[in-house]
C-alpha cells in the first residue's frame, strides 16, 4: 500500500503545486495581493509567511490546492465588487483581485492549466531531447486469423503509415491511437510494395489487460507488430525537434482526451476507464516501479489532464471563472452574486456527481464491486 501512496502524493504535489503557482505567478505579475498558497485542503501539517505575507503551506488532504487572494472571502473570488471597495482604502484596493482589468483576471486564472500544460511540454522535451524518441516503422508481422485487420484487408509486411489521420512515427504509436479511437471505424493508411493504401477496420473490443496488469477493455485488431528489417531506430532529438514532438504530444493527448470525453457523454466511449483518485493511486505506484523516466511520464500525462479538466466551464473550476469573465465582457458589467453562487451550486453538483462516478469505478477496479 505504501509504494502506492508515496508515488501518488509526490505525483499530486508537483502537478498540483505547478497548477497553483501558474495562478500566482501571474497573480504577483499584476500586483494582486496573496495571502495564501496552499497545497492540500482541510488543516496544516506545515507552513511559513514569506516577506510579502503570503503564508505558503502544506494541508492534510493532497487532492489539490489553491491560492487565496487578497480581500477575498473565499477562493473563489466570488465578492461583490462595491462592497469590497468600501472596506479598504486606496493603497489596499491596489491589491484587489476583483478590481483588477478583465484580461488581468482572466489571465491571472488561466494561468493554472497553462503552467501543466508547459510542464508536460517541458517532461516530454527533456525525454526527447536526454533520453530519446523512438522513430522505429511500424511492420505488421502477423495478421491474425478471422481477425478484424484480415477481414479489414490488412496484411503481413504492410508498413503502417496512419491510424485515424494521426501520422505513425513509431511502433508505439499503433496501440496508442488504437485506444484512443473512438469511432467504430478506425483508418488505416499503409504502404504495402510501392503502394499507400487506406483501409478501414472495425476493431474488437475485449476484457483484457494493460501494461501494469490491470483489466480493461481493450480495442483490438488482431495484428503483430514489428521492427522495420529488424531494427530499431531510437534517437536524441536536438532542441527544434523535441520542442516540435513535445508540443505535438501535448496537443494530441489534449484533443484525443476531448474527443474521448465527448464520445463518452454520448455513450460511444467506454466509461469504465474514467478513474479518481484511488485509480490514479494504484498505477502511480505501479509506474514508479518501472523507473522514474515512466513516472515522469506519467506524470506529464496528468499534468495535461489537470489543465484540461480545469478549463471545462464547469462553475468552481478555472473554466467556469473563465466563462464568467466572457459574460462579463459581453454584458459589460459582472454578473450578480445571486446567479454566481447559483451557478456555483450547479457546479458543485456536477462535480460531486463525477467525484462519485469515478470513485465508484475505482472501487470496482480494487473488486469492492460487481
Amino acid at each position: 500500500m505504501l509504494s502506492y501512496i508515496l508515488p501518488f502524493i509526490l505525483l499530486i504535489l508537483v502537478v498540483v503545486f505547478i497548477h497553483e503557482y501558474g495562478h500566482y505567478y501571474f497573480a504577483k505579475k499584476y500586483g494582486v495581493g496573496v495571502t495564501d498558497f496552499s497545497i492540500g485542503f482541510g488543516q496544516e501539517i506545515f507552513g511559513w509567511n514569506d516577506k510579502s505575507g503570503t503564508r505558503w503551506k502544506v494541508c492534510w488532504i493532497p487532492l489539490g490546492g489553491y491560492v487565496k487572494f487578497y480581500g477575498d472571502r473565499n477562493v473563489f473570488s466570488q465578492a461583490d465588487q462595491e462592497k469590497i471597495i468600501k472596506k479598504y482604502n486606496e493603497e489596499d484596493r491596489k491589491k484587489l483581485f476583483v478590481l483588477k482589468p478583465l484580461y488581468q483576471r482572466a489571465l491571472i486564472v488561466f494561468g493554472g492549466p497553462l503552467a501543466n500544460f508547459l510542464l508536460a511540454l517541458c517532461i516530454f522535451f527533456s525525454i526527447y531531447t536526454f533520453v530519446g524518441k523512438d522513430f522505429t516503422p511500424a511492420v505488421i508481422n502477423e495478421v491474425q486469423k478471422n481477425s478484424p485487420a484480415m477481414s479489414g484487408g490488412l496484411k503481413q509486411n504492410d508498413i503502417i503509415l496512419e491510424i485515424d489521420g494521426n501520422k505513425v512515427e513509431s511502433i508505439m504509436d499503433v496501440s496508442k491511437y488504437i485506444t484512443m479511437s473512438t469511432d467504430e471505424i478506425i483508418d488505416f493508411k499503409v504502404k504495402r510494395s510501392y503502394d499507400e493504401l487506406t483501409l478501414k477496420i472495425k476493431p474488437d473490443t475485449v476484457l483484457g489487460t494493460d501494461n501494469l496488469g490491470n483489466q480493461i477493455n481493450k480495442r483490438i485488431v488482431g495484428i503483430k507488430l514489428g521492427a522495420y528489417n529488424d531494427q530499431l531506430n531510437h534517437v536524441k532529438l536536438g532542441p527544434a525537434r523535441a520542442i516540435y514532438h513535445a508540443a505535438n504530444e501535448v496537443y494530441y493527448v489534449s484533443t484525443s482526451s476531448l474527443k474521448y470525453i465527448g464520445a463518452m457523454i454520448f455513450g460511444k466511449a467506454d466509461t469504465s476507464q474514467l478513474g479518481g483518485p484511488i485509480r490514479i493511486a494504484k498505477i502511480s505506484g505501479q509506474v514508479a516501479e518501472f523507473g522514474i523516466l515512466a513516472f515522469i511520464s506519467m506524470m506529464a500525462y496528468i499534468s495535461i489532464s489537470l489543465g484540461l479538466i480545469n478549463l471545462f466551464p464547469i462553475p468552481m473550476l478555472d473554466g467556469g471563472h473563465l466563462m464568467f469573465y466572457a459574460f462579463e465582457k459581453v454584458l459589460g458589467r459582472p454578473l450578480s452574486q445571486k446567479t454566481q453562487e447559483g451557478f456555483f451550486r450547479i457546479g458543485l453538483f456536477l462535480l460531486l456527481s463525477l467525484m462519485f462516478f469515478t470513485t465508484f469505478n475505482d472501487l470496482k477496479d480494487l473488486g469492492l464491486f460487481k
